[in-house]
C-alpha cells in the first residue's frame, strides 16, 4: 500500500523514532511503512492519520487527487 507517511513526517521535521513513539510502534515499523514494505493495521492507519491530522485516504492512497467520491 503506497503511503505519504514519509512526506508528512518530513514536513513536520519529525524523525522516524519520534513518529514511532507518538503512535506506539517501533521505528522499524515506520521505516517499513514508508518504504511500502508493510501495510499497517487499520488501528495503526487511524493513529497515523490522526497524528498527521488527515483522512486515511489522503495518507494511504496518494493517487487520489481529491476529485473522486467514495
Amino acid at each position: 500500500m503506497e503511503s505519504r507517511c514519509r512526506e508528512e513526517r518530513q514536513a513536520r521535521n519529525e524523525s522516524q523514532a519520534d513518529l514511532a513513539e507518538a503512535v506506539g510502534v517501533s521505528r522499524q515499523t515506520i521505516n517499513a511503512i514508508e518504504r511500502d514494505r508493510y501495510d499497517p493495521s487499520l488501528e495503526l492507519a487511524f493513529k497515523l492519520a490522526d497524528h498527521f491530522d488527515c483522512a486515511i485516504e489522503e495518507l494511504f492512497n496518494p493517487g487520489l487527487n481529491g476529485t473522486e467520491e467514495f
